[in-house]
């Protein structure tokens, strides 16, 4: 005779918890309370402590997770998957949201949000409604009883259900595999002593095959949401052709170098390895006051840049454009990572003038990073998965004290220009780019 535990192993299920102790996880980060109480992990919330994490030692990257929780209503809690601590030891990563209610009118349980990186992507920067999110939430949650949550994950595509409601689906590879963590959330006095319970948490690893009935429509790459829309965002490209971009040395879009496929726009790796071998492209239009964001994902040695505010040619034949410049470049292996002062030539740096935070979180070559540039009157931030990196000020003394011992230090009020175009470089090496937004600031 089988037991539960043979027919999971026979179907390809594992259990995470053995209902017993907590053999195979270890918390991280804050200090609220985890126990195990008649095949129950509990986890009460404690004053005056970060967010508190139970993770599995073991990470994942293709599965299907399934598991019941019960939750104060006042308490927030969540799932982290693939997800992986900071050099301060804090989780970051994907988190499935359980959130029922809290008296907020916001029941957003099994949403995605990306925790200590970019905020919610469902609803939120990957899609769906917020009021109807919570409104079918409402209806598909147990406010005081045990609620089922499945969690599927296979290559960019993660989708989530609950108590057998489609929820949330998106496609993100910005993490490829990691931790499974059960969060118990920091609270005030009022909310010591809350808890969050979890029981029946199995895993089945490996792609997931086919497509639950009903599941909702996946956000594409490329895609501009309702409410980002509604905060006055745009496709700076378009994820099909070159429309609104042309090539920095006059002319179209380059016929050749830059290609585009799968929504995916890549400067091609050229065998001389010499830099503006096609030729940098820029934007049609000129921005002043914006924010700009922008997935990048770099080969291995790469070098590229994001410039803005471009308006001046060099005249010595080759055809580069001058501009501040957020530095794309593979820190470990390209030598530039050496060159300048300081690290300012690094990844998220404004090259060759100011260098990133060092504790800035990177993914490597093949994984893909999300840039984001903000610039309102002088005021200049750089960000890096979600964190940001630098700040500076334009038309201030400190920073023409920089560019004086930069190598645009003869360059006549570099990057101190009202508007101008955005730029992406060719620098010889092959690199990848999606997801290119903005939205112009008033």
């Amino acid at each position: 005779m089988l037991t539960t535990v043979g027919l999971q192993a026979q179907s390809g299920w594992q259990t995470l918890f053995n209902g017993k102790d907590l053999s195979g996880w270890e918390q991280k980060d804050g200090k609220a309370k985890f126990a195990v109480e008649d095949g129950v992990i509990v986890g009460t919330a404690v004053a005056k402590t970060p967010n508190s994490f139970l993770c599995t030692k073991k990470a994942y990257g293709d599965f299907t997770l399934e598991l019941e929780f019960k939750c104060d209503p006042k308490l927030n809690s969540g799932v982290q998957i693939r997800s992986e601590l900071s050099k301060g030891g804090q989780p970051f990563g994907y988190q499935v949201e359980i959130d029922m209610d809290a008296g907020r009118n916001r029941w957003w349980t099994a949403g995605i949000y990306d925790e200590g990186r970019r905020g919610w992507l469902f609803p939120g920067a990957r899609g769906g409604d917020s009021k109807e999110f919570s409104s079918e939430g409402k209806k598909a949650a147990k406010e005081n009883g045990w609620n089922k949550l499945r969690i599927e994950a296979s290559g960019d595509l993660i989708r989530t259900y609950l108590n057998g409601v489609p929820r949330a689906a998106i496609r993100d590879d910005l993490t490829a595999s990691g931790f499974i963590g059960l969060q118990v959330h920091s609270v005030g006095e009022d909310l010591v002593g809350s808890q969050v319970r979890f029981r029946n948490i199995r895993i089945k690893e490996g792609a997931v095959a086919g497509i639950t009935k009903g599941a909702i429509p996946v956000a594409e790459a490329n895609f501009v949401s309702k409410k980002e829309a509604s905060q006055g965002w745009k496709l700076l490209w378009n994820g099909s052709n070159g429309q609104g971009w042309k090539s920095a040395r006059g002319g179209k879009f380059p016929d050749k170098g830059w290609t585009i496929k799968d929504g995916v726009l890549n400067i091609q790796d050229d065998p001389r390895k010499s830099w503006a071998s096609v030729g940098d492209i820029i934007t049609e239009k000129t921005y002043g006051d914006f924010e700009l964001v922008c997935d990048f994902n770099l080969t291995r040695g790469a070098n590229s840049g994001i410039k803005y505010f471009i308006q001046y040619t060099e005249k010595d034949g080759r055809g580069s454009v001058i501009g501040p410049e957020y530095q794309l470049l593979d820190d470990e292996v390209h030598p530039d990572a050496k060159e300048g002062r300081d690290g300012n030539r690094t990844v998220a740096s404004l090259y060759d003038t100011l260098p990133a935070s060092k504790d800035k979180q990177v993914n490597p070559p093949g994984e893909w990073n999300t840039a984001r540039i903000v610039a309102k009157g002088n005021h200049v931030e750089h960000w890096l998965n979600g964190k940001k990196v630098l700040e500076y000020e334009r038309n201030s003394e400190a920073y023409n004290a920089l560019i004086q011992k930069s190598k645009y230090k003869k360059v006549k009020d570099f990057g101190n220009w009202k508007e101008g175009h955005i730029l992406l470089q060719d620098h010889g090496n092959s690199t990848f780019f999606r997801n290119i937004k903005i939205r112009e600031l008033k």
